[in-house]
């Protein structure tokens, strides 16, 4: 049985790389093409595509392992079953709980994997995330040197050039500020350059025309000018501001936060302390997942028409568990104390799991209590 474990825990983990490769590839592409459309709009190069997309990517990993781990038991346990290899080896003697071990062997590995990247790979990739996102935000001469389009770097402001010369001369450029409560500015210009200064860059407009309406009362006023400088500095503030996020925080900060932690976050203690519990919880479900798609396959007997009713309850089940950990986590983002309920997911899963190995040893108690009622 030792060489049976061997196969069956080789078969889980070559179709468990298969599913994984798939299933990052799926999600991976559906995330890049959001950042492609984002980074590339904002002027950024295709190698800072690359690096967002690559710090994204442990993220993306540590939400496909489990599913990966389910969908590769419920496939290999299918085919031992239809090729009646699983059949052969149970008719020697062997319980469901004795054939469970690679299984379970299966699901520690998956869980150990998503563990290491819950606590150090996941928080590393997104803390670097978000200091490349603010070095991104300052860049404010990547944000506006685009053609052609309208572009809006912060809330309230809209800039336009037409065309951006050999030399870098902006040309026919197109500044609205509407960030004031009482006035909208617009500025027109026919050249325009992008200077640094000790505040922030600046731009420093040509041959122009800037208009002011003033909300109250409805009046504009024109003013024309040879050169006018406009400070970006403030844009720069109000793209590169960006809170301290939870979750790229290591995994003590997050079990024991402290009050200044919490202020810099903006985030309650019950928020910690299911961010930290559920970096410990998660990797379970992993271990859930495969024996629910074990189990579950492990019920009924042979048949030619396949074990599809058995491949059903066991997506059921695993969306069933799923939908368990999405309410457990409202509870406890809203409740401190309620952080316990974290882990009653892949508790609750693990226990379906011995349920259902427990009715296929005895495949003849139901059967033998209707008769006995009969």
């Amino acid at each position: 049985m030792r060489k049976f474990d061997r196969y069956l825990l080789a078969q889980l983990t070559v179709l468990f790389g298969f599913f994984s490769l798939v299933l990052i590839s799926v999600y991976w592409v559906n995330r890049a093409v959001l950042l492609f459309d984002q980074l590339i709009g904002d002027g950024q190069s295709a190698l800072v595509f690359l690096e967002f997309t690559a710090l994204a990517l442990p993220n993306v990993i540590r939400l496909v392992l489990p599913v990966s781990g389910f969908a590769a038991t419920v496939y290999v346990v299918n085919r031992l079953i239809s090729e009646s290899e699983l059949v052969v080896v149970q008719a020697m003697g062997f319980s469901s709980f004795r054939l469970a071990r690679p299984v379970l062997v299966f699901g520690l590995m998956v869980a150990a994997l998503v563990m290491v990247l819950n606590h150090f790979l996941v928080p590393a990739s997104r803390a670097e995330l978000a200091v490349r996102k603010v070095e991104i935000a300052e860049n404010i001469t990547a944000r506006l040197l685009t053609e052609g389009q309208f572009l809006h770097p912060a809330e309230g402001v809209t800039f336009y050039i037409r065309d951006i010369s050999t030399d870098g001369e902006l040309r026919n450029v197109f500044l609205s500020d509407a960030r004031s409560a009482s006035q909208r500015t617009t500025y027109t210009a026919e050249r325009a350059l992008l200077v640094p200064g000790e505040d922030g860059p600046k731009l420093v407009m040509f041959d122009g025309l800037a208009q002011t309406l003033r909300y109250n009362g409805n009046r504009l006023f024109t003013t024309s000018f040879a050169d006018s400088v406009y400070d970006l500095a403030g844009l720069i503030d109000a793209g590169a501001a960006a809170a301290l996020s939870i979750e790229a925080l290591p995994t003590p900060a997050l079990l024991f936060p402290t009050e200044a932690l919490m202020k810099t976050t903006g985030k309650p203690r019950a928020a910690f302390l299911y961010e930290g519990h559920a970096r410990i919880a998660q990797p379970f479900l992993g271990v859930a997942g495969a024996l629910i798609g074990f189990s579950a396959l492990m019920l009924g007997s042979f048949s030619r028409f396949g074990i599809w009713k058995q491949v059903l309850l066991a997506v059921v089940l695993l969306i069933g568990l799923q939908l368990l950990d999405n309410a457990t986590a409202d509870i406890a983002r809203r409740n401190e104390a309620a952080w316990p309920v974290v882990y009653l997911p892949p508790v609750a899963g693990i226990a379906m799991a011995w349920a259902m190995l427990c009715i296929s040893a005895c495949p003849t108690l139901f059967a033998r209590r209707r008769r006995v009622a009969a």
